[in-house]
C-alpha cells in the first residue's frame, strides 16, 4: 500500500497532463450527445483554464527524471493553454466545422496539447518522441478535418508524409545516441559529452544533426519549410492559427531542452549549423512572402521568417538569448492569433479583397493594422519589444553581424505586411464585405489588440516572467 502511494505521489508533476487527458476524454464523449460547437468550446476552455490553474502547483520530476515540470516548461504550457482558449473561441463561428463533428474537433485539439505539454517537460528523448508523435498525429487529422475539401486533404497528406520522414530521422538520431551512450536521459547524455566530446565523434555528430533536422521541420525552418504554406492554406483557419503557435512553441521548448541540457557543451558545433539555417529561414520566409496573394500563405511564410528570428535567441547558447526567444514566442502568439481572428471574421483570403475595408469596418481594419505593425516590429507594439530584446541578446553574445542581416530582412518584411494596410486604407472596395456579428471572435481580437499594446508600452512584467 505504501509503495502504491509513493508511486501515485510521483505522478504529482504530471497532474496537468493527467487532468488534460480527463478533459479530452470528457469532451470526446460529450460530443456523442451534444452537437453544439459553443458548448464544446466552453468545455475545452474550462479544461484549459483548470489545467492552467494547477500548472504552478505541479512541480518536480517523475519517472527518474524522464519528466520534468519546472519554470521553463510551465512558461510554454501557459502558451499552449492560451492557444486552446483563443482557437476554441475562433472555431465557434467557423462555419466549415460541422456541429456534428465538434466533439472530435475539440478533443483532437486537447489531445495535441497533451503532446505539446509532454515535449516541454521531456527530460528524456523517449518522452520527447512520445509527445512529438501525439501532437503530430492529432495535428495531421485536424489539418485534413474538412474531409470534402480537396485543399484540406492535400495539405494533410503533404504534412503527414513529410512529418513521417522527420520522425524517422529523429528516431535515427535517438537510436545513435542510445547506441553510443547507453541512455536516452538528457542529463546522462550531457555527462557522456562532457567526458568524450562531440567533434571527434562522427556518429554523435550525425545524431545531433538528425535531431536538429527533426526540430527544424517542426518549426518550419528552411530547407524543411515546404509543408507550411500548403498546410496553412488547406487547414481550417482556426487550426492554421493553432499550428502557427502551439506546435511551434512545443518544438522550440524541446529544442531548448535538448540543446541546453544534453548538448550544452557542444554549442560551437550546433551553433554553426543554426546560424546558416537562421539566415536562410529569415531570407526565404520574407522574400517568398512578398509574392503571395493569399493571406494564409503569406502568414505561413511570415511564420517561417519568425522561426528564423527565434533561432537567433538559441544560437548564442545563453540564458539571455533563451529568455528573449521565450518572450518573443509569447508575443508572437498574441499578434498572430489576432491576425488569424480577423481573417476568420472577414471570411476572405485574397489580399486584394481587403481593399477599402477601413471605410465600412474601421474597427476591424484598425485591429488588423495593429497586428501587421506588430509583426513588422514597429513601436509601440509588442513586436518591436520582442525583436529588440531578441536582437540585443544576440549582440551581447557577439553576433552583431547576424543581427544586421535580420534587421535588413525585418525592414523588407514591411512590404508585405503593410501591403494589407495599404489595401484597407488606400484602395477602393471592389465588393463590400458582409460580416456576421461574432462575439467570440470580437473577444479574441479585443484581447490580442490590448495585449499587443500592453506588452509594447509596459513590457517589464512580461520580461520578468
Amino acid at each position: 500500500m505504501t509503495g502504491l502511494m509513493m508511486k501515485l505521489g510521483e505522478l504529482g508533476p504530471l497532474f496537468p497532463e493527467i487532468l488534460m487527458t480527463v478533459f479530452m476524454l470528457f469532451v470526446l464523449l460529450a460530443g456523442l450527445v451534444v452537437k453544439k460547437k459553443s458548448i464544446m468550446a466552453f468545455l475545452s476552455i474550462l479544461g484549459a483554464a483548470t489545467v492552467a490553474y494547477v500548472i504552478p502547483i505541479s512541480t518536480g520530476t517523475a519517472f527518474d527524471g524522464m519528466f520534468v515540470s519546472d519554470g521553463y516548461s510551465m512558461f510554454f504550457k501557459y502558451i499552449f493553454m492560451m492557444s486552446i482558449f483563443f482557437v476554441a473561441l475562433m472555431s465557434i463561428n467557423y462555419s466549415a466545422i460541422d456541429e456534428r463533428h465538434s466533439g472530435e474537433y475539440y478533443s483532437l485539439m486537447l489531445l495535441a496539447s497533451i503532446g505539446m505539454m509532454l515535449m516541454a517537460s521531456a527530460g528524456d528523448l523517449i518522452v520527447l518522441y512520445l509527445g512529438l508523435e501525439l501532437m503530430s498525429l492529432s495535428i495531421y487529422v485536424l489539418t485534413g478535418f474538412l474531409r470534402h475539401n480537396q485543399k484540406s486533404n492535400e495539405a494533410a497528406l503533404k504534412y503527414f508524409l513529410l512529418g513521417a520522414f522527420a520522425t524517422a530521422i529523429l528516431l535515427y538520431g535517438i537510436a545513435m545516441i542510445y547506441g553510443l551512450t547507453g541512455t536516452t536521459n538528457l542529463k546522462a547524455v550531457a555527462e557522456y559529452i562532457a567526458k568524450n566530446g562531440i567533434a571527434a565523434n562522427p556518429v554523435m555528430l550525425l545524431a545531433v544533426i538528425s535531431i536538429t533536422v527533426a526540430f527544424l521541420f517542426k518549426i518550419a525552418a528552411v530547407p524543411f519549410h515546404m509543408w507550411a504554406p500548403d498546410a496553412y492554406e488547406g487547414a481550417p483557419t482556426p487550426i492554421t492559427a493553432f499550428m502557427s503557435i502551439g506546435p511551434k512553441a512545443a518544438a522550440f521548448a524541446a529544442f531548448g531542452r535538448v540543446f541546453f541540457e544534453a548538448l550544452d557543451l557542444a554549442k560551437t558545433d550546433w551553433g554553426a549549423i543554426l546560424i546558416a539555417v537562421a539566415i536562410l529561414t529569415i531570407a526565404v520566409g520574407n522574400i517568398l512572402a512578398i509574392a503571395q496573394t493569399n493571406i494564409k500563405r503569406m502568414l505561413a511564410y511570415s511564420s517561417i521568417a519568425h522561426a528564423g528570428y527565434m533561432l537567433i535567441g538559441i544560437i548564442p547558447g545563453t540564458k539571455e538569448g533563451m529568455d528573449a526567444m521565450m518572450i518573443y514566442m509569447l508575443i508572437y502568439a498574441f499578434m498572430n492569433m489576432g491576425a488569424f481572428a480577423v481573417v476568420i471574421l472577414l471570411g476572405r483570403e485574397d489580399i486584394k479583397s481587403y481593399g477599402g475595408l477601413a471605410k465600412t469596418h474601421p474597427f476591424i481594419s484598425a485591429a488588423m493594422l495593429v497586428f501587421m505593425f506588430s509583426l513588422t516590429g514597429i513601436p509601440p507594439t509588442a513586436g518591436f519589444i520582442g525583436k529588440f530584446y531578441l536582437f540585443m541578446a544576440a549582440i551581447n553574445a557577439g553576433y552583431t553581424w547576424l543581427v544586421v542581416i535580420a534587421v535588413i530582412f525585418s525592414v523588407a518584411s514591411a512590404f508585405y505586411y503593410l501591403r494589407i494596410v495599404v489595401n484597407m486604407y488606400m484602395k477602393e472596395m471592389k465588393e463590400e464585405a458582409a460580416i456576421a456579428p461574432s462575439p467570440s471572435l470580437s473577444l479574441v481580437i479585443l484581447i490580442t489588440v490590448l495585449m499587443v499594446f500592453i506588452i509594447g508600452i509596459m513590457p517589464s512584467p512580461f520580461l520578468n516572467l
